[in-house]
């Protein structure tokens, strides 16, 4: 039985397709479309899905949307009815939107699908779940337990923005729900909008930036915005908000609580604003502990799934794993509204199917995540062709050794390999790798590759074996999805000058011995790398280790600010071209910088829009 799903029309459109319960493919449009974030009709996501399956739309059982458009429309109703008159020219903008599409989604998904097949019988076979039942059985079946508790947290799906579910076998009940307009995730972008970032898409800027700031704000947001109760409960105070009726996250009374209107993208960050930072995520961390605490309390279980954009806090979940409560922690990669695609055909499948459910306690059943395209050695070879770029075939072992060599060089490479990631994150296939031994390695890769805020922080992969070494966990973080501090034994000391610097003065301390991926606060967001999910991967950190005695390498995404991930062999040579990495290895093609052809350089500092 293959089941389809999809997510679209609100942000991250995806696709993923499952066949007699095992996960084949999943993509986001975006990396198709080249369009960050791509809301639209996952059509290229779709066609890659099928590809890799073998089949036409014809071949699918079933097809399952990620969320009930009936229930959100009655909650935008009922919500300007609450909020009247207030939030009236909102109200007549988004009106005719739902009534010329998203009121009528079931003729629109079938219009849609046309292109694929147009006499599809569609009699029984398209399916909308909740939204936050996909994402609970996007962290659910995919996970290596028979039962555990599911913490789902985000925006707002339908009505709910917190649940909490119980899985058993093939089985997914919710037990308990926060509703709109009370929402963690939704207080945190209003942190996000205020600090100059984009909501959806830069609330991982404000984690980054916290540990810059001090919390001097945690106690006015619990006091205010906030009421928080023992067991992570909460209501927020709609007052300084105007998320629910107007275009904006935050409201006049929200400026005066803090000391100023936000600040625009353009301005320069201050120390209030990394205060600020520092207190929504202290505030954040409490409450998903209070939340964590509780339902273990409650269930009685040992295993937790998690799921939802707030899933992809990484430095939370680091401190909800060393809480303790519960023994397994597991946490879906696609986090966010691309992983409810396959929670949607996953709850399809098992709920509405009622099909069962084969689980290993070994690993999961996302395969490192690494479900997206793949190009075979000759492929690519004819798409840099193409592309008229001049590169070198090695074998197996050769590629390993030079790229290994390049990186202990202290140069930046391009990574790309295999099967893509689905999700936020890159984990090795559509990677930028470099030292993380070097001092001013996360400086050079933010300005001169990524084009971004100093900053940002970036991310280790470590092989799983060695991390416990360096870093204060000794468990399985195969998806960035886990923070932990370096190790005693690896940090350096700061001075007592050093101690007084502030704000971004702290960036360019080292320190640890891998100072390119040790925060300020000497934590690091980890990947540990597996040799059954990804050989060359590892591979490439274990011959780096050879040659330096240090496993760990600098890793984040194949891309500059603004721009999705690249996905094909060509949208790899374009960055590589418009970038300062110095090489590229993409399958066994290796490609050097000096040895382009300059005409062929690009300008790509400006080509995307800020994120």
């Amino acid at each position: 039985m293959r089941v389809l799903g999809i997510s679209a029309f609100y942000h991250d459109s995806a696709a993923a397709l499952i066949e007699d319960g095992r996960i084949i493919a999943a993509a986001q449009e975006e990396r198709f479309t080249r369009k960050k974030h791509d809301a639209g009709f996952p059509a290229r996501a779709i066609e890659f899905c099928l590809d890799r399956a073998g089949v036409g739309l014809d071949g699918i059982d079933c097809v399952a949307f990620y969320d009930k458009p009936f229930l959100k429309f009655e909650r935008l109703l009922e919500t300007y009815v609450a909020f009247a008159p207030r939030g009236f020219t909102q109200f007549r903008m988004a009106l005719p939107v739902w009534l010329r599409e998203k009121l009528f989604q079931k003729s629109l998904l079938r219009k849609e699908f046309k292109a694929f097949d147009s006499d599809y019988d569609w009699n029984g076979k398209l399916l909308f779940g909740e939204h936050h039942q996909s994402h609970a059985a996007s962290a659910f079946f995919p996970s290596p337990f028979r039962e555990a508790v599911v913490l789902t947290m985000d925006g707002v799906g339908e009505w709910a923005t917190t649940s909490v579910a119980l899985g058993r076998d093939n089985r997914l009940d919710v037990i308990k729900e926060i509703h709109f307009p009370h929402s963690l995730g939704l207080l945190y972008s209003a942190f996000t909008y205020y600090t100059g970032f984009k909501v959806n898409s830069g609330e991982y800027k404000v984690m980054g930036l916290a540990p810059y700031g001090e919390p001097r704000y945690a106690q006015v947001i619990l006091d205010h915005l906030i009421d928080v109760k023992d067991d992570g409960s909460f209501r927020l105070d709609q007052s300084y908000f105007d998320y629910c009726t107007g275009l904006t996250m935050t409201n006049g009374r929200f400026d005066r609580l803090f000391g100023g209107p936000p600040r625009t993208s353009e301005e320069a960050l201050e120390q209030r604003h990394m205060d600020l930072a520092a207190s929504i995520q202290a505030v954040t961390e409490e409450i998903v502990l209070r939340l964590t605490r509780s339902i273990a309390d409650e269930t009685g279980m040992k295993n937790l799934c998690l799921a939802g954009g707030v899933a992809l806090n990484c430095v939370a979940n680091g401190k909800v794993l060393r809480d303790g409560r519960f023994d397994n922690i597991w946490i879906q990669p696609a986090a966010g509204d691309a992983g409810g695609a396959l929670g949607a055909a996953l709850s399809a499948y098992h709920g509405h199917k009622n099909q069962p459910r084969h689980v290993s306690n070994n690993t999961d059943a996302m395969r490192g995540s690494y479900l997206g395209p793949s190009y075979q050695q000759p492929d690519i070879e004819q798409r840099l062709t193409g592309e008229r770029a001049r590169y070198t075939v090695l074998d197996d072992d050769t590629l390993t050794d030079t790229t290994a060599q390049a990186l202990a060089d202290g140069k930046a490479v391009g990574w790309f390999q295999g099967l893509m990631e689905f999700g936020p994150r890159a984990l090795g296939a559509r990677s930028i790798l470099g030292d993380a031994r070097s001092p001013s390695m996360q400086k050079m890769l933010n300005l001169k590759v990524k084009y971004r805020e100093s900053f940002r922080p970036f991310a280790p992969s470590t092989l799983r074996e060695d991390v416990a070494d360096w870093f204060e966990i000794d468990t399985d973080s195969p998806y960035m999805l886990m923070v932990a501090d370096v190790v005693k034994e690896h940090r350096r000391e700061m001075s007592d000058t050093e101690k007084e610097l502030f704000g971004i003065e702290k960036l360019n301390v080292p320190r640890s011995g891998i100072p390119a991926v040790t925060h300020v606060d000497y934590s690091a967001r980890i990947q540990t790398v597996h040799k059954e999910t990804n050989p060359r991967y590892h591979a490439l950190i274990s011959r780096f280790k050879a040659l330096t005695g240090c496993p760990v390498i600098v890793n984040t995404s194949f891309n500059v600010r603004g721009e999705p991930i690249v996905c094909s062999p060509e949208d790899a040579f374009r960055c590589f071209m418009g970038t300062d990495i110095e090489f590229l290895a993409i399958g066994n093609c290796f490609l050097r910088k000096e040895d382009q052809d300059p005409a062929l350089q690009r300008d790509y500092k400006d080509a995307f829009e800020l994120d």
